[in-house]
This record gives C-alpha cells, structure tokens and sequence, in this order.
C-alpha cells in the first residue's frame, strides 16, 4: 500500500498534510493510544484541529481514499 499512499500524498500536496506514525516506536505510544490505534494499515484523517474525522482499518482502496479526500476537501 505504501507506494499506493505515496502516490497520493504527491497528488494531494499542499492540499492534505500525509504524517506516517511508526508503530514500533514507543515514542509514539502514548499518540497511539489516543487514537485507538490496534492493527496495522490503519489510517487516520484529522481535522486541522486534530480531531479523527475517519479511522479506516485494513486494505484501503485507491478510489476509497480520493473519495474521501476529495469529500473533505469541499
């Protein structure tokens, strides 16, 4: 998925900001945690505020993720 979700981030530059969280890292347990985070892929789209607006969980396909991009983006 990883050049799927690299693609997309290019496509939507300066329009969406992409951060990658490293789920073996403990310094980003305590983030995890915040976000209910248990199984990996899990994606995560926030708000400017931080706040989740979707988690999606599992095998995303390219055409989910511009639709929803493309919903918040309006």
């Amino acid at each position: 998925m990883a050049p799927m979700v690299h693609g997309l981030e290019a496509e939507y530059f300066g329009r969406i900001k992409f951060s990658y969280l490293d789920a073996d890292d403990p310094n980003t347990a305590n983030f995890q945690r915040e976000l209910g985070f248990v199984y990996q892929p899990e994606f995560y789209l926030l708000d400017a505020n931080g706040n989740v607006l979707k988690k999606l969980v599992g095998f995303t396909s390219e055409a989910d993720f511009r639709n929803l991009f493309n919903e918040h983006l309006e």
